[in-house]
């Protein structure tokens, strides 16, 4: 089993590449934390015990620009002395950035901590593989901070809004594909390109470039389709299936539970539950008291549970955080709780009598790629 360690395992692209490794019993994570840097002893001990090291550690923004420089490359100049004092020779894997080729003390920072690992690999014998990362973009990013679709994201759900500076087309790429590529290059970079036991390079296109302007407009759509009227929109399209499921995860959790409308009249009472602009699978549990279904996540897909009859708890909780999110439902006011990606939930009959459910996701169930990964709320 390769022992995989992740400097700024904490962070935007580091997180979703730690969830994503822990689906995988091939590998063992070293974990690290921040502390590390800063304490020759800890962070030597880190390097010692792993066979690749995921160096995404950077600072990203500040006031001074020149402390941005000099922090990114001591993070550089620690992890080199680190392997040299305990002589090990991992694999290390560097997120660097478009932003090399620009003249800013941040594109420098990336451009000489490259040289500077190369000049250490090549000096050693050691691999050393360099990335070069376009605009990222994906659930649970810092507005402000990561991406103008994270701003965009936090803004449009929490019912600002943002307006367009430049409206200049943009290159992204999503998480997921983003991580998919980290791994490979763990795992087997002759996928990628890069030989084995070899200093590397591989500038990582975009695999969407779009307006900004067109961004704000999809989002805004999906506000008010989604939000508003509940209505799912077309996720056809790998990329805004992509930004919807990032969208998705920004929706304030007192936005649940959603109450249906309910027509009554003299012959009983109907209510819509789902208006799609796209494909899915429709099915519905019966529930006895006390029994609990669920407790697992999805990746990619996206799902709404409906409460028709009886009493329900509705649990989730987001992956690597130990804050619960509870929802009551009772179907004398049937109402629904949609399951953003990367959220483990359950429900729970907790009244007296049976409890129906109505689902909704939007990809048919296939046991070979099922995206159901089983995690207790």
């Amino acid at each position: 089993m390769k022992k995989i360690g992740i400097t700024g395992q904490a962070g935007f692209v580091g997180n979703h590449l730690y969830n994503t490794l822990q689906l995988d019993d091939t590998i063992t994570l070293i974990p690290f934390e921040r502390s590390f840097f800063g304490n020759e002893e800890l962070l030597s001990n880190f390097v010692a015990e792993c066979d690749v090291i995921v160096h995404l550690a950077a600072m990203n923004r500040h006031e001074d620009a020149n402390v941005i420089y000099e922090t990114n490359l001591d993070l550089v100049s620690q992890l080199i002395e680190a392997c040299k004092t305990k002589d090990v020779k991992p694999h290390i894997i560097f997120s660097s950035s478009s932003q090399e080729e620009k003249d800013n003390l941040y594109g420098l920072s990336k451009k000489e901590g490259k040289e500077k690992f190369m000049q250490w690999a090549e000096e050693v014998g050691a691999k050393f593989t360099s990335l070069t990362i376009p605009n990222v973009f994906g659930p649970f990013g810092k507005p402000n901070y990561n991406s103008v679709v994270a701003t965009f994201c936090h803004k449009i759900a929490h019912n600002e809004n943002p307006t367009v500076i430049n409206d200049s087309e943009v290159g992204l790429i999503y998480i997921n594909e983003l991580v998919e590529i980290f791994i490979q290059c763990i795992k087997d970079s002759k996928k990628v390109g890069i030989p084995d036991s070899s200093i590397g390079e591989l500038k990582i296109a975009p695999t969407k470039n779009i307006k900004v302007s067109e961004i704000l407009r999809l989002l805004q759509q999906y506000k008010t389709d989604y939000m508003e009227n509940g209505i799912f929109p077309n996720l056809d399209l790998e990329f805004e299936k992509a930004l919807f499921n990032t969208f998705r995860c920004y929706v304030p959790t007192s936005h649940y539970p959603v109450k249906f409308k309910k027509n009554s009249d003299n012959r009983g009472s109907f209510v819509e539950i789902a208006r799609t602009q796209t494909s899915g699978q429709f099915s519905f549990s019966t529930t006895v008291p006390g029994i609990t279904r669920g407790n697992h996540f999805h990746t990619r897909k996206a799902e709404r549970f409906a409460v028709i009859s009886g009493k329900a708890l509705i649990q989730l909780r987001k992956i690597g955080t130990d804050e619960i999110l509870d929802y009551y439902l009772d179907g004398d006011e049937p109402a629904y709780v949609d399951m953003p990606i990367w959220y483990t939930h359950n429900i729970k009959n907790i009244g007296d009598t049976e409890l129906i459910t109505l689902f909704w996701i939007n990809e048919p169930y296939n046991p070979e790629d099922a995206d159901t990964y089983f995690v207790n709320v």
